[in-house]
């Protein structure tokens, strides 16, 4: 392992201004996206979309460090032939792949699930590395259910262990782990549960990291934000939200971190955007901070390209300007009114 490239390639996926499209969503997410917008899920159309961002030169340039791909992508061509991946590099942002195969019901503890994949893991790194893979990704998903008792420790054991082994099993591939716990936002619960949680979710992590030998200067981390869930009544400010998401990540998280890239975790293009550029307002952090966002960089883009190659244009501009406000945000420069502007 060389640790130096390794957190040369971490320094860079979280460098201020970019951060990382999620473009790995599986099949059967990219389906219901494209259903929504009217547009048949073939092999081709998922690959037409993904090159339409992948050609967006403004965003990819400008504002992307990092693209994290799904198996089906970083094997496919765009259209001329040329390999996705390698439109990636021309854009000066780096290649990265999900390795995580979902999740399985976790024995003993209903409601709950364990992320799986890790068996050949080694072998199938090998293989994306020579296709140009410099990173990856892995997933975790922790439920917050009070009535059932969720989460138990149990979950929360089993997935830090996993996302550990995954971890050193990248670095040892040469690969920077992106290590991403997630605290659904989906329950009833307040911010002050999701707080709780995500702390003890964070600290088992660590721990497994640790225990794994994963050298903290060698991965990103990838977590929730702390926020109420959807159906809580009392939703949060936005200065809340920033102010107990740095708390929680000062305590949890070691300087050691190169970079921390959130997930958007189903809230609005909006609100993800104006939560992380509240964080910056809160003075020096010890870690870049920044994004990595599937939905809230990709719904807008969707919606105006609609499977159509006439309006491939409209959808490059639209994601330009997500890429755009969030690059912002990872300055702390962005303000709501340039979302008017632009509409």
């Amino acid at each position: 392992m060389n640790l130096t490239e390794l957190n040369k390639v971490a320094t860079a996926m979280v460098a201020p201004g970019k951060g990382i499209l999620a473009a790995d969503e599986s099949s059967g997410t990219i389906k219901k996206r494209f259903d929504a917008i009217g547009v048949e899920s073939t092999e081709d159309n998922r690959r037409d979309y993904r090159e339409m961002l992948f050609r967006s030169n403004e965003a990819m340039s400008q504002f992307i460090s990092g693209v994290i791909l799904y198996d089906e992508t970083i094997w496919q061509n765009a259209k001329d032939g040329t390999p996705l991946v390698k439109l990636i590099e021309q854009a000066g942002a780096i290649p990265g792949i999900k390795v995580d195969e979902g999740t399985q019901a976790l024995p003993m503890c209903p409601g709950e699930t364990v992320t799986v994949g890790l068996d050949r893991l080694a072998e199938r790194l090998k293989k994306y590395y020579e296709r140009g893979a410099r990173f990856a990704k892995w997933r975790a998903v922790i439920d917050i259910d009070g009535g059932r008792g969720i989460p138990s420790m149990t979950a929360i054991s089993v997935n830090a262990h996993a996302l550990a082994r995954y971890a050193a099993l990248c670095q040892a591939a040469q690969i920077v782990p992106i290590v991403e716990p997630e605290v659904l936002m989906d329950g009833d619960h307040d911010i002050d549960r999701c707080y709780e949680v995500t702390s003890r979710v964070l600290n088992k992590t660590f721990q497994e990291l640790r225990v794994q030998r994963v050298a903290l200067e060698g991965m990103v981390l990838k977590p929730n934000m702390v926020v109420p869930g959807k159906k809580c009544p009392k939703q949060a400010s936005i200065e809340e939200v920033a102010e107990k998401t740095i708390r929680l990540l000062k305590a949890c998280v070691p300087a050691a971190v190169p970079g921390i890239a959130f997930l958007s975790g189903g809230q609005s293009d909006e609100e993800a955007t104006a939560h992380l550029n509240a964080m910056h307002k809160l003075g020096t952090l010890p870690w870049g901070l920044t994004f990595s966002y599937g939905r809230a960089l990709q719904a807008a883009p969707q919606k105006a390209w609609s499977g159509k190659p006439e309006n491939v244009a409209a959808g490059q501009t639209a994601f330009s300007h997500r890429a755009r406000m969030n690059g912002l945000a990872s300055k702390g420069e962005w303000q709501s009114s340039l979302e008017q502007r632009a509409a």
